[in-house]
């Protein structure tokens, strides 16, 4: 008679365990949410922001709806025009590009660093022509993209940056100085993403725009709200992108266990590096001295059979995730800025060799040890 194999059920995030932790004060937060009566724009939504400013470094805060809103909005605070050229990197979310379409503005792709996974400033002025306006470098993975060189090229060809930085709240850069400065705070204008999975996540949609100049956190306001600084008059075409009273509530809640959820993840991420660097045949997630990877995801590069492998963890019950398996200049969408296969080498062969682990704050010894245990065993080591 055969034995019954036991494959354990582990969840490539695990929003449960997080949320049965902190279930009280989560809870009495949404209710008094409730109670308030205070749905849009509430104390809630105060609270949080004046909170979610104070860890960022003391930026200025506009909440909204969500993380591509967020994009969007930055966008429209700049002012850009229709037909107006955009830099940003190709091995990124579709949210990335898809505000700089909506808004009639051209992306121009720009290959990524093999290693860091985020726009490679060496590519970038190259790629500025006359009708270049703006840069939207991406904080991927949790790893903070090379920020000071960007600046210095944007700087000198008179570009604006946005930061996309759904995937690092809570991260650092840390300049040649000795300086640092949160990511998301170091542009003319930084966005986030609450999306329940994310490092820092609600319990449905919501979004946020950071910077430092209090003028562009005024217009950026407007947008988001229909233009209008007093009710039904309106100084300019916006949107409507609110964060509601409940989800805020919500993250004022998670923003204190931030750093200790960042903890968590980096190490289990350092419980990964130790057991898996040494494994020929696949690449671990690269460290940088002047970012701390914040480890949104712990993504691996599988040098031969990446589907293959993919396959024999699931087949043992570790989950496990490609993300953007089709580079975005090879979508049917993009089509039109004609980028024939070929033109990004980086990230294609990243599309290709990629693969990210189950990575959450409340991963149980067995289930890390029954991952780095399966993967050892694909590749006899």
């Amino acid at each position: 008679m055969d034995q019954k194999i036991n494959i354990p059920k582990i969840p490539f995030v695990d929003l449960r365990t997080q949320y049965l932790n902190i279930k009280e004060e989560i809870n009495k937060a949404i209710q008094d949410a409730i109670d308030s009566n205070a749905f849009i724009n509430g104390p809630a939504v105060h609270q949080f922001k004046n909170e979610l400013s104070e860890y960022m470094g003391g930026c200025h805060v506009v909440p909204c709806a969500n993380g591509t809103d967020a994009l969007q909005i930055a966008l429209m605070t700049l002012g850009l025009e229709p037909g107006d050229e955009v830099i940003l990197p190709v091995h990124t979310y579709v949210a990335t590009a898809e505000v700089i379409a909506l808004l009639r503005l051209k992306s121009v792709f720009v290959d990524v660093d093999p290693d860091r996974f985020t726009i490679d400033f060496n590519q970038i002025s190259e790629a500025i022509t006359s009708k270049t306006k703006a840069i939207v470098p991406v904080h991927l993975y949790g790893q903070g993209a090379d920020m000071e060189p960007l600046m210095e090229i944007a700087e000198k060809n008179g570009l604006k940056v946005v930061e996309d930085n759904a995937q690092a709240i809570g991260g650092e850069y840390i300049f040649n100085d000795g300086s640092f400065k949160k990511l998301g705070t170091i542009a003319d204008l930084g966005t986030t993403s609450f999306y329940p999975a994310k490092n820092l996540g609600a319990f449905g949609d919501g979004g946020a725009l950071f910077t430092h100049n209090k003028e562009l956190a005024e217009k950026a306001w407007l947008v988001a709200n229909h233009g209008q600084r007093i009710k039904y008059h309106h100084d300019l075409i916006g949107c409507n992108s609110r964060l509601d009273s409940l989800q805020a509530a919500i993250l004022s809640v998670k923003l204190k266990y931030l750093d200790q959820f960042i903890e968590s993840r980096q190490t289990l991420a350092e419980y990964y590096d130790n057991e898996l660097g040494s494994i020929e045949g696949i690449k671990i997630p690269q460290r940088f001295s002047n970012t701390t990877l914040v480890f949104h995801q712990y993504t691996l590069t599988v040098n031969e059979n990446r589907d293959e492998f993919k396959q024999f963890l699931a087949d043992q019950g570790v989950p496990s995730v490609i993300y953007y398996p089709v580079p975005l200049h090879l979508q049917k969408a993009y089509s039109s800025l004609d980028y024939p296969e070929g033109s990004f080498p980086v990230t294609e062969r990243l599309s290709k060799t990629i693969l990210s682990l189950p990575m959450h704050t409340e991963m149980k010894d067995e289930h890390r040890e029954y991952i780095v245990g399966k993967i050892k065993e694909y590749f006899n080591a």
